[in-house]
């Protein structure tokens, strides 16, 4: 039997119950994974209509536009939705560092096999 949120042409996202969706951000040049966090329906609709990702900060619980404040906005190349649709993939050009620590990516460090961490950019 066929699922329409799983094999149909509508966005229809499933959020959690807190209203959010894991959303995956990799740069549309180097397809380098950037960063992980959260959208909810506000945030998903304001990256779509103003192609600048938005989220939801879950420690803050607020909207945030990504760059907001430090100018290194994410702009939106392409959005893709799980087959589920309880996550997304972001592809986007960063006009800047995308962590808040200044690296390039939030995935700087390799976990070792003993437990401790290698930083790798």
């Amino acid at each position: 039997m066929s699922n329409p949120r799983e094999t149909g042409l509508a966005l229809d996202p499933k959020y959690d119950a807190a209203g959010l969706i894991t959303a995956a951000v990799t740069d549309a040049a180097s397809g380098a994974l950037l960063m992980i966090a959260h959208m909810n329906a506000e945030a998903l609709a304001l990256t779509l209509e103003t192609g600048e990702v938005h989220f939801w900060s879950r420690s803050r619980a607020s909207l945030w536009k990504k760059g907001e404040t430090s100018g290194h906005v994410l702009k939106l190349v392409e959005l893709r939705i799980d087959c589920d649709q309880d996550a997304v993939w972001v592809v986007a050009s960063p006009a800047g560092p995308t962590c808040h620590t200044g690296a390039p990516s939030c995935f700087y460090r390799k976990v070792m096999s003993d437990g401790t961490l290698e930083r790798i950019a």
